[in-house]
C-alpha cells in the first residue's frame, strides 16, 4: 500500500469514529431530554368516574392509575395506566357547582377538565377528561400548571381572521360556523374577527385593506370557490407588503378551513374527511402542513393562483352547472356532467411541460415548531432555473380532459384523490392527459375514480410528474357546434381580454374564462393550512350522475 492510499485511509477511519461519537452523542442528548420531559410535574389524587385515580402529570402528559385497596391476602392489584397526551388537549377549565342565577366563577369547586380530542381514523373528535377534587387550592394548583405546559406549544392561535361565504353549497355556512366552530373556538379562548362576504371579491378587497400582524391565522368557512378566493388574496397580500409584484411570495399567516361546500376538495386533501369539527380541531392544536400552490397566467400576467385546474371535459361541464344555477345543486351537477359527456368533443393543443425534478428551493417539510420559526414566510420563494434554458416535452394532439394539480385532491367521490403520485408539499404537480377515444371508454376512466385503483390504466391516459405547463389551444374550425351548445357552456367573458377565443377552465371549483395560451407553474410551499398529509379519504360517497 502506498503512502497516500495509507494517509486516506487514516482520515477516512478518524471520520468514522468522530461520526461515531457525534451520533452517541446526539443519542445521550435525546435520552436526556426525553428524561426531562418525562419528570414528574405533579402528582395527586382526583376522583374518576366512580374510582379514586393516582394521577401523574408530566409536560408531555397526563396519566392516571385506579387505586385499587389491598386484597385479604396483601396483595395489591394492578392497573394499567391510562394516558393522555397533552399535545392533543387544547383547553383546561376549573368546574364549579353553579346553580340558576349564578355568575359564571362563582360557586364550589368540583375539579379540573382537559378538554381535549380523540381520533376515530382521521376524524378528531371533540373529547374530555374530567378530574374531581373539592379542595381549591388543590384544584388551581393543577390548573395553573395544566395551563402553563399547554402555553408551551406553539402554533396555537388565539386571535383568528374569519372569512364565511353564506352562499357556498346549500347555504349552511353560518350554520356550520355557529354550531360546530364558534363553541370550540369559545372553549378555547380564541378570539375572532369575522367577515360574512356578500359577493365575489369581497375577500380580496377586505385582505387588501385588514391590518394581519394582529392575527395569528385565518379561516374560510365554504366551498373550494371560496378556499381558492381565499388562497389567492393571501398570496396577493404578500406580494403587496414585500413589494414584490411579480414574483410569488410565500403566505404570512396559516390558513384553516372549515368545509361548508359540495366537495371541499382541498379540505379533504388536508383533513381526509368533510367535517367541521375535525377542520377546527386542528386549527386550535396548531396542525400546520405547507402546501404547494399553481400560478396560472396567460398573455403576461397572472390570472389566479390555485391548487388544480381542469381544461377540456372539467371546464365544460362545470361552465354548464353554472350556467344552470336555478336548478338544485346537486341536479344541476349531475345535469352538466351528463349533458357534457352527450356532447362530448376534444379540443385540438399543443401541450408543453417541465418534467419535475429535486429542486435546491425546496426544503424539506418543517415540523410544526420549526414552521413557526421560520422566517421564509414574508419573502420571496427562490426562483428555480430559467424554465427557457430548460428542455420542454412537446405533446401535440387532441384532448377530452387534462388535470393540472400540486395536492392529491382528494374527496370521498375520488378517495384515492384524481392525483395519488402527488403529495402536498413534494414541489411538484401532476399532469393528467386524456387523449380522444370513445364515449364509453372515456365514461370508464371516469367511473374507476370512484374506485381503489385503475383510472389511469388506459392507452389513452398518461401522467406526468411536472414543475411548469405551457397550454395552447387551436381553434378548430371543422367542428360544427350547435348555437345552444354554445349558449349552455358559457355566458362570460374572459378575466383577460383577447382577440382569441376564450375557454372555460374549472380552477379549484371556480369557473374561469381564460382567452389564449396558459402558463401552469409549481411554488413549492406557498401556503401553509392547518391540517395534515393525508393518504385517502376515510368514507367514499358514489357518484349519482354514474
Amino acid at each position: 500500500m502506498s503512502q497516500n492510499e495509507e494517509e486516506a485511509c487514516r482520515r477516512s477511519t478518524k471520520k468514522k469514529v468522530r461520526t461515531k461519537k457525534a451520533v452517541e452523542v446526539q443519542e445521550e442528548e435525546e435520552k436526556e431530554g426525553e428524561e426531562l420531559s418525562e419528570r414528574c410535574v405533579l402528582r395527586g389524587i382526583f376522583k374518576m368516574g366512580k374510582k379514586s385515580h393516582d394521577v401523574l402529570l408530566t409536560k408531555t402528559r397526563l396519566s392516571w392509575t385506579p387505586i385499587m385497596p389491598e386484597s385479604p391476602t396483601g396483595e395489591v392489584g394492578t392497573q394499567k395506566a391510562h394516558v393522555l397526551l397533552l399535545q392533543d388537549v387544547y383547553a383546561v377549565k376549573v368546574k364549579r357547582r353553579r346553580t340558576a342565577g349564578q355568575q359564571p366563577g362563582s360557586g364550589p369547586v368540583l375539579g379540573v377538565a382537559l378538554l381535549c380530542c380523540k381520533r376515530k381514523g382521521r376524524r378528531l373528535e371533540d373529547d374530555a377528561v374530567h378530574l374531581h377534587n373539592a379542595s381549591s387550592e388543590h384544584t388551581h394548583i393543577w390548573y395553573n400548571a395544566l395551563n402553563e405546559l399547554l402555553k408551551g406549544f406553539r402554533n396555537r392561535p388565539k386571535y383568528l381572521k374569519v372569512f364565511i361565504n353564506p352562499s357556498s353549497h346549500k347555504k349552511e355556512a353560518v350554520h356550520i360556523y355557529r354550531e360546530h366552530v364558534a363553541p370550540l373556538f369559545k372553549i378555547a379562548d380564541v378570539r375572532t374577527d369575522i367577515t360574512v362576504t356578500e359577493k365575489k371579491g369581497h375577500t380580496l378587497m377586505v385582505m387588501m385593506e385588514t391590518v394581519l400582524d394582529e392575527f395569528d391565522g385565518v379561516v374560510c368557512v365554504g366551498g373550494d370557490g371560496s378556499v381558492a378566493e381565499v388562497c389567492h388574496s393571501l398570496v396577493l397580500r404578500a406580494q403587496l407588503d414585500a413589494g414584490s409584484p411579480v414574483k410569488p411570495v410565500r403566505a404570512a399567516l396559516p390558513l384553516g378551513i372549515i368545509p361548508a361546500g359540495s366537495t371541499d376538495i382541498v379540505s379533504c386533501s388536508v383533513h381526509g374527511v368533510r367535517d367541521p369539527v375535525t377542520a377546527t380541531l386542528h386549527i386550535l392544536l396548531g396542525h400546520l402542513q405547507q402546501v404547494d400552490m399553481c400560478s396560472f397566467s396567460s398573455l403576461g400576467q397572472v390570472v389566479r393562483y390555485g391548487f388544480a385546474a381542469m381544461f377540456g371535459f372539467g371546464g365544460r361541464s362545470l361552465a354548464r352547472s353554472e350556467n344552470n344555477r336555478w336548478m338544485p345543486s346537486s341536479r344541476r351537477k349531475e345535469y352538466a356532467v351528463v349533458k357534457t359527456l352527450a356532447r362530448l368533443r376534444p379540443e385540438d393543443c399543443q401541450l408543453k411541460f417541465l418534467p419535475a425534478k429535486k429542486l435546491s428551493g425546496v426544503p424539506d417539510l418543517p415540523s410544526r415548531e420549526q414552521n413557526a420559526e421560520s422566517d421564509e414566510s414574508v419573502t420571496e420563494l427562490a426562483d428555480t432555473e430559467d424554465p427557457e434554458e430548460e428542455s420542454w416535452v412537446t405533446k401535440d394532439g387532441l384532448y377530452l380532459n387534462i388535470i393540472i394539480t400540486s395536492i392529491p385532491c382528494v374527496t370521498p367521490h375520488a378517495p384515492h384523490g384524481l392525483a395519488p403520485a402527488t403529495r402536498l408539499s413534494n414541489g411538484s404537480a401532476e399532469l393528467i392527459t386524456v387523449g380522444d377515444t370513445s364515449r364509453s371508454e372515456f365514461f370508464k376512466h371516469l367511473k374507476r375514480y370512484n374506485s381503489s385503483s385503475g383510472q389511469f390504466h388506459f392507452t389513452f391516459v398518461s401522467t406526468h410528474t411536472v414543475s411548469a405547463v405551457k397550454l395552447c389551444v387551436r381553434p378548430q374550425a371543422h367542428i360544427d357546434v350547435p348555437e345552444s351548445d354554445c349558449e349552455d357552456e358559457s355566458r362570460s367573458s374572459a378575466i383577460i381580454p383577447s382577440d382569441s377565443q376564450s375557454f372555460p377552465w374549472n380552477i379549484d371549483g371556480e369557473l374561469v374564462e381564460i382567452a389564449g395560451n396558459v402558463v401552469i407553474r409549481v411554488h413549492p410551499s406557498l401556503i401553509t393550512l392547518y391540517g395534515e398529509e393525508v393518504d385517502q379519504a376515510d368514507e367514499t360517497i358514489p357518484c349519482n350522475c354514474f
